[in-house]
Parts: structure tokens; sequence; C-alpha cells
């Protein structure tokens, strides 16, 4: 494994990783129909890159039921772990976006 896989992690498997998801496809899914910016990027790769830091913004639901979350990276994840693991790898902050 090289430094860049190190510092680097597919963006379906951490959202996998971080709960989003029940499975690594249905994250993939998500991903591929546009539901997710990276530092305000759009990307419908599943294979596209998150790194610590990065900010991700994910659409859940349509319409009025839908709701966007945004979520700094704060680490990648060897593995899927329990739900407590999977909040420490990223800081939600749709909460103060939403009051600014």
């Amino acid at each position: 494994m090289d430094q860049a896989d190190r510092d680097a992690q597919r963006i379906d498997l951490w959202l996998w990783c971080a709960r989003l998801r029940k499975t690594r496809a249905d994250c993939a899914r998500l991903v591929e129909a546009g539901a997710v910016r990276i530092n305000r990027q759009p990307t419908d790769k599943s294979h596209a890159r998150v790194r610590p830091g990065d900010v991700l913004t994910i659409a859940q639901g349509q319409g009025e039921r839908g709701r966007i979350a945004v979520w700094r990276v704060l680490g990648l994840a060897a593995r899927r772990g329990p739900p407590e693991a999977a909040r420490a790898l990223y800081e939600d902050m749709t909460e103060g976006m939403a009051r600014d």
C-alpha cells in the first residue's frame, strides 16, 4: 500500500464504514445518482477518493421529506465497526449550517 492509499479512501467504502447505508452497493448507488458532493464538487464516481478534512454534502430522500447532510471527514476506516466508531469518522456540520 503506497502513501496515497493510506491518505485517501473510496467514497463508497467510506460512506459504508460511516454507516450511511446498510450495504456498500447502496452507498455506491447513492454516489452514482449524484447525491454526494465532495468539497462542493459534484461526483457520480463511487471510486472518488475522500481524505480527512474533506466536506461531504449528501442529499438524502426526495421532495419535502428530503434532507441535506453536511459532514466533515475526520478519519478513514480500516473496517466497518460499531456505530460509535462510525460516528468518530465524521463531524456532522448540518446543524451549524442551518442556523447560519
